[in-house]
């Protein structure tokens, strides 16, 4: 007897912005797992410009959970600073809830976070969603049992391609080039044996802005694991050709190589030079069926550590000032 496809439960996405409409929109429909029922516009879209046809649009997210009280669930994609409130919202008003990354401004919000969903017996999922490639996991097996020599992060890209006019990434609370760089983050504390400690950093302002646009780190790993020392170089000013690598130089054992290049955001994994892998980007799909699963078994899914390296890295780090930044 074959299972039989369980019926869509409802989403509703709040907040409207590049993210939702570019990701969470398609792989909904892809995945089949949920039906878009509702979007939060703070901005007041309509349906016609949201090209959503008859789905409704809302203004706030407590507009929505008054007009659809059987909503099943949210997804919560706004800049980082107002998610918090929302999250907790929506968890007391019973719904199941995704958060984009990153999925708090600060640590306490997130450990919040947790005991409100515990509270409310709701599924709360912070989705990393870089995690979801196929090349990630590939390197997470490849890295068990691995001594790991040296890891170089470079996450360069432009944020006048990704974050056009979005000057709330610069805004106190936005993250700046943390926004991207805690993706390579949470890929290096999927694949990674064992934990790290940022031991220095480099955190370059704009004059005329409050987050940075550029960052360098230095960890290394915890005392009397198998890593050694990991650099990462995050810049949002890159043109051209955007780059998202993870060079890791291994022993060799339970590798089946000496070195790693895990490329392309996460998507194609190389050994010793040698492509071993390359799938087409399905981060958001994955996202969707793993919250899927969550609900179905009643489970959440929060990890913290991607956040707490990014605070680690704020705590130790060397603020400099650098040129005002213009759109």
């Amino acid at each position: 007897m074959t299972r039989s496809t369980p019926a869509p439960l409802t989403v509703g996405i709040v907040g409207f912005g590049k993210i939702a409409r570019d990701q969470h929109v398609p792989a909904i429909a892809a995945t089949g797992l949920f039906r878009l029922a509702a979007v939060v516009s703070p901005h007041g879209a309509t349906p016609e410009e949201t090209g959503l046809g008859d789905v409704p649009v809302f203004r706030s997210q407590r507009e929505m959970l008054a007009a659809l009280p059987g909503l099943d669930s949210v997804a919560i994609c706004t800049p980082p600073a107002v998610r918090h409130a929302l999250t907790v919202e929506a968890l007391r008003a019973g719904k199941h809830v995704l958060i984009e990354k990153p999925p708090a401004a600060t640590l306490t919000e997130l450990r919040l976070l947790l005991d409100a969903a515990e509270g409310a017996k709701r599924t709360l999922f912070a989705a990393w969603h870089s995690r979801f490639n196929a090349a990630v996991e590939e390197t997470r097996r490849r890295l068990t049992g691995a001594t790991v020599r040296h890891v170089a992060i470079t996450w360069k890209e432009d944020v006048r391609r990704w974050h056009p006019g979005q000057d709330w990434i610069f805004a106190a609370g936005g993250f700046g080039v943390f926004d991207p760089g805690i993706n390579a983050l949470s890929i290096l504390t999927e694949i990674l044996p064992a934990p790290v400690v940022v031991r220095d950093a480099e955190l370059r302002v704009p004059a005329n802005r409050d987050t940075p646009i550029a960052a360098t780190l230095r960890m290394e790993g915890a005392a009397g694991s198998t890593v050694g020392t990991v650099t990462a170089d995050f810049d949002f000013l890159q043109e051209g050709e955007q780059t998202w690598t993870i060079a890791i130089e291994t022993d060799g054992v339970g590798t089946d190589g000496g070195r790693l290049d895990l490329t392309h955001g996460g998507t194609r994994l190389s050994v010793d030079g040698v492509p071993v892998l390359a799938e087409p980007d399905a981060e958001y799909q994955g996202i969707y069926r793993r919250f899927r699963h969550l609900i179905a078994d009643a489970a959440g899914d929060v990890d913290a550590r991607p956040l707490q390296l990014v605070a680690d890295a704020c705590l130790v780090g060397r603020w400099r000032t650098t040129d005002a930044f213009h759109w």
